[in-house]
């Protein structure tokens, strides 16, 4: 009888199954990578960009049959390097966007989750750790390399962020990441490598949750992904605490690349595998219900693989 089992569950993880296929109906339990807006970050993007509230997010989760998100502040939107015409009051439109997150995730405290952003190389990034790890509707911190003009091949950069790593662990604040970036020429095994041995060390005690798969969404960056990949593999003590989302990552890819992101998948572990769909905005991102219908119809997962990563939650959600 044990044999019989085995082999059915075998069978069902090695056939590529689709929603489409089986008509089968479950969501996430929940999106690990939402965003809201204020009026201000929004007139970053452009005159007509919308906001996006709190009530807005429940919205578009109780249409996807989602239970919780992660919401991260847009706040490092207004730090961003070489901003025409520049931020007036930059640390202060920081500490507004991230105290408005906070307080709109707090409406909801069962179901969303905050967490504090900023550009990690500010002047004012010790700072602002600081003060919202003392604010309890804010569990964590999320850092956009590309946005902040992060280079990781370039040691000073790399020495600011190593700080502000450290000051996380030491606050035991998880960590959400966007490590693709446009500087230091191609991104990928690199920069992959300098934060695998130099920025991550920092912070073993706490959560870091690689966005995108580490590539920038849509789609993903192999090269990079593959030293985490090889890490994991080796059972590196360095990435025990990593998890991936994989956000976007099946958005506008071939089919090579998409049996090439779920092989990726299966060597990083299911298991770390973190679902989410990004800002949701009208003419723009899709829905996190479209985006999910979107994932289980194009990448050649299995049934129970999908399952799988639907009902993983970062730890920090526990």
């Amino acid at each position: 009888m044990k044999s019989i089992r085995t082999a059915a569950v075998w069978i069902l993880l090695a056939s590529p199954i689709s929603a489409q296929t089986t008509g089968a109906a479950f969501a996430p339990t929940a999106d690990h990578h939402k965003h809201l807006l204020t009026a201000d970050a929004a007139a970053l993007q452009g005159p007509t960009f919308p906001t996006f509230t709190a009530d807005q997010l429940i919205a578009e989760l109780d249409s996807a049959g989602i239970r919780r998100a992660v919401v991260a502040s847009v706040a490092y939107w207004f730090g961003r390097p070489g901003r025409t015409p520049p931020v007036l009051d930059e640390y202060a439109k920081v500490r507004a966007e991230n105290d408005w997150v906070a307080a709109q995730v707090a409406r909801y405290p069962d179901r969303l989750v905050g967490l504090c952003s900023f550009n990690p190389n500010s002047d004012y990034a010790l700072a602002e750790l600081e003060r919202c790890a003392g604010n309890p509707h804010l569990k964590g911190l999320k850092f956009h390399v590309g946005n902040s003009r992060i280079n990781l091949l370039d040691s000073s950069h790399v020495e600011k962020v190593r700080l502000v790593f450290r000051a996380a662990n030491a606050r035991r604040l998880p960590i959400l990441i966007h490590l693709w970036t446009s500087l230091g020429g191609n991104y990928g095994r690199e920069d992959a490598l300098t934060f695998l041995n130099r920025i991550l060390p920092e912070a073993p005690d706490v959560v870091v949750q690689i966005a995108h798969f580490a590539g920038g969404g849509p789609g993903y960056t192999d090269s990079a992904l593959k030293v985490y990949a090889d890490a994991i593999s080796a059972h590196d003590p360095r990435i025990r605490n990593v998890y991936f989302d994989v956000t976007t990552v099946a958005d506008q890819q071939t089919e090579a690349t998409l049996r090439q992101f779920a092989a990726r998948v299966r060597q990083v572990g299911i298991e770390r595998v973190l679902w989410g769909s990004d800002l949701s905005l009208p003419n723009g991102n899709p829905t996190a219900r479209d985006a999910w219908a979107n994932f289980r119809a194009k990448v050649p997962l299995t049934e129970a693989e999908f399952r799988m990563i639907a009902s993983n939650l970062a730890p920090y959600l526990r």
